[in-house]
């Protein structure tokens, strides 16, 4: 069961160590992109080429679905960013149960965005949790842990591919341990549990007020989405790369030198390094002052909402 490309190197992987594959579970196709053409997901791509069954439940808990899932038979289900809770008759049907391919050193950042946040906050490290799912958010118990490094030009979609690639190496390990009894499940601690709520676009609005620092490890953990921005006179600015500068300005307050543009945060500056005006493709900061006059006090802002 999953759905976006994160799924993508797991599914394979599983098929490479030989296990038989009795079902692609995945969510349905929907509009994406500017056109909105209706699109399928990454995984069912992926399983339609190599002649999977695939199956697209509106609900995983719909019990004509149910039913299906029955009839499979699966001894274990693996689960990597599916998009939807299991239910308990689905997490009680495989022998082995249902197991998790979660993007979290767990009890950290349980949720849906788990990635985002692990840079939104600044971590150093995350890693892959291999888990026993329950009826809770990420809440069973943990069969295999492996922490990685965040580098620190890491965004969102390169520590994506990342985390992928070393969850399909752990499930492929994890599976024959699960079976032999090997993998012995360790309750999580409750207490150090974080979470990671699921972002939404406007999330991605920088508040300028905030260190420049955060704001930086924002534009990292929102990249590619939701996407971090903010506006001039009005106009939309993605902010696609960004630095932390020494030096103090006012709140979101523009200073051009040669080709660089520093912008004025709660503590410290936010040097801009690639941006995208709307409309626009990327453009690094010199070639959008070209563009733009910056005169003193010139500022990133919020358009005035009208009532």
């Amino acid at each position: 069961m999953g759905t976006p490309q994160f799924a993508v190197p797991p599914l394979a992987a599983l098929i490479k160590a030989g296990h038989e594959i009795a079902g692609v579970v995945t969510r349905i196709d929907k509009p994406a992109g500017r056109g909105r053409t209706v699109t399928a997901p990454p995984v069912k791509l992926f399983a339609v080429e190599r002649g999977l069954a695939v199956f697209q439940p509106k609900r995983v808990r719909d019990p004509e679905f149910l039913d299906t899932l029955r009839r499979l038979e699966p001894e274990a289900i693996v689960a990597a960013a599916y998009g939807q809770i299991l239910p308990a008759a689905v997490l009680h049907l495989p022998r082995y149960g249902c197991i998790n391919i979660h993007a979290s050193l767990l009890p950290a950042y349980r949720g849906a965005a788990p990635i985002n946040w692990a840079i939104i906050r600044g971590e150093e490290r995350t890693g892959i949790t291999i888990m026993q799912m329950d009826e809770g958010m990420d809440t069973g118990a943990v069969l295999l842990q492996e922490s990685i490094r965040i580098d620190p030009e890491d965004t969102a979609g390169t520590l994506t591919e990342k985390l992928s690639e070393l969850g399909a190496r752990l499930i492929a390990e994890a599976l024959p341990g699960i079976v032999s009894g090997a993998l012995k499940p360790v309750a999580q601690d409750n207490a150090r549990a974080t979470l990671a709520p699921l972002l939404k676009k406007e999330d991605g609005l920088i508040d300028w007020t905030l260190p420049a620092k955060d704001i930086h490890d924002r534009v990292r953990g929102f990249t590619p989405w939701p996407g971090a921005y903010t506006f001039l006179e009005g106009t939309m600015v993605k902010l696609l790369k960004t630095g932390v500068a020494p030096g103090s300005l006012a709140a979101g307050v523009i200073a051009a030198k040669g080709n660089t543009l520093e912008v004025g945060t709660g503590k410290d500056l936010i040097r801009l390094v690639t941006v995208q005006p709307a409309g626009k493709k990327p453009m690094a900061a010199g070639d959008f002052l070209r563009g733009h006059r910056i005169t003193a006090g010139t500022k990133f802002e919020a358009p005035i909402s009208k009532s």
